[in-house]
């Protein structure tokens, strides 16, 4: 056997055992300390927007229950190798009640966003990354859908309407699926991850400029890291 194809082959064993002994991380997200306010939006400037609900309508920036937990944060793995392909099922945002849901998703680079409308008004979507390029785009009521991607891995950035400036959600992209979306009760699941030791990233929009971290080894079994952010204490 040539050193190449034997050199080949000790990738592709170290490879296979990877996958083959692929775990997963799981965990909670909270906030420790008296939460803010909820911030009600004003939604009267579009008489269709307002007309959408019947009760106040709260910002998404900082979704906490009775108990703690941080809905809508984001957790992903860095320096992760992989060589898999994309979901063959778009990513979608819907334009619903004047509002985005999700308000903050993820996406592999490359990968289907489609984009809806189901308002009877006037919307225009505008991304606004710092590595992808950006789109903005009118979606009159008659246009209910629309289709883009972004192409390269990017930390989280925001997607606003130019015409309602409540309006915003977030979007991360990776060059991998090895990430995570907090549901209502703060927790998380990322599966199928290849053993190793990682970097692991937890992100709150509020403290969207001081993420937590940890390193985590993943081995066969299930692993878990929770995170808690707090207020940074005054000087």
């Amino acid at each position: 056997m040539s050193l190449t194809r034997f050199l080949v082959a000790i990738l592709l064993f170290s490879t296979i055992t990877n996958y083959l002994h692929a775990g997963s991380l799981k965990g909670n997200v909270k906030f420790d300390g008296k939460p803010p306010k909820k911030k009600t939006l004003r939604m009267d400037a579009d008489p269709v927007c307002g007309s959408a609900h019947s009760g106040p309508v709260y910002s998404e920036s900082f979704k906490i229950n009775s108990a703690g937990d941080l809905a809508e944060c984001l957790v992903w793995l860095k320096n992760v190798e992989y060589s898999g392909g994309l979901p063959k099922e778009p990513v979608v945002i819907d334009q619903r009640g004047c509002v985005y849901i999700p308000h903050v998703f993820g996406m592999q680079a490359g990968q289907e966003l489609l984009i809806k409308n189901n308002d009877p008004t006037l919307h225009n979507i505008h991304s606004m990354p710092k590595v992808n390029k950006e789109f903005n785009f009118a979606m009159p009521k008659v246009v209910k859908e629309k289709k883009s991607t972004f192409e390269k891995s990017e930390d989280p950035f925001y997607i606003k309407c130019d015409i309602h400036p409540w309006m915003k959600c977030w979007a991360f992209v990776s060059d991998h699926p090895y990430f995570a979306v907090t549901d209502t009760n703060g927790n998380y699941l990322i599966d199928n991850i290849p053993a190793g030791t990682y970097e692991v990233v937890c992100w709150q929009e509020k403290f969207k400029k001081n993420p937590l971290t940890a390193t985590v080894t993943v081995g066969d079994k299930a692993v878990t890291k929770d995170f808690t952010f707090s207020r940074p204490k005054k000087k």
